[in-house]
């Protein structure tokens, strides 16, 4: 048995749990979920029956870990990655990984199906409003390469697949800093192999291919 099961589908944010796989080097099974016929083996793990989801078998025991950004971090924690964050990178890993998948992914989401908050919403919503978290990522990116710093770390993953993903479908504006960071993140090895992997079965897909085309 492999030391990771992984419930994904191509079309989904598993597409960052494949990379963040692929960084830590993990003996992991993927298992395609059927988005309309979910498998019994998913929902008695997840009963939401969200993607990503993934069980760890470690020590006779099943550890099911959901959302995205936990797997990502819960990945390098156990595998003791060099991708976890050193003492001093904690402050900035767990602050921009917590931002992106709590306020941003709000705000950037919110904003694309055309809902922006008044002055007086922004008080007790999270995200403030959409131009503040873009402002807030583009003034950190512009003076870091990474979210660490120098340094690429397991928060690239999560934060940079949400700012290529935004990129992407126009949903986060283009700056230098975002498209900088953008390519830096495509240039790693790690990157390539998984989302090569999705791709694959994006076309294989004939519903997905007729889409494409």
């Amino acid at each position: 048995m492999a030391k990771y099961t992984f419930f994904f589908h191509p079309q989904s944010r598993a597409q960052v749990v494949r990379w963040a796989l692929h960084e830590v080097k993990a003996d992991y099974e993927p298992v395609l979920v059927d988005l309309e016929d979910k498998p019994k083996t998913l929902l008695a793990a997840n009963p939401m029956g969200k993607l990503p989801t993934i069980i760890h078998h470690a020590r006779g025991v099943d550890r099911v870990v959901t959302e995205t950004a936990a797997i990502c971090h819960y990945l390098a924690e156990a595998e003791k990655s060099d991708l976890r964050p050193r003492d001093n990178e904690k402050a900035s890993y767990f602050r921009w990984l917590f931002f992106v998948a709590g306020p941003g992914e709000a705000a950037v989401t919110t904003h694309s199906m055309g809902w922006n908050p008044d002055k007086t919403q922004q008080s007790t919503i999270g995200f403030g409003s959409y131009d503040r978290v873009i402002e807030a990522l583009d003034g950190w990116f512009s003076g870091h390469d990474y979210v660490c710093g120098s340094r690429f770390t397991m928060a690239d993953v999560y934060v940079g697949a949400q700012i290529l993903w935004g990129l992407m479908f126009h949903v986060i504006p283009e700056r230098d800093s975002f498209s900088a960071y953008a390519q830096r993140l495509q240039q790693r090895e790690t990157f390539r192999s998984a989302k090569t992997i999705d791709l694959n079965l994006f076309q294989k897909d004939p519903k997905r291919a007729k889409e494409l085309v």
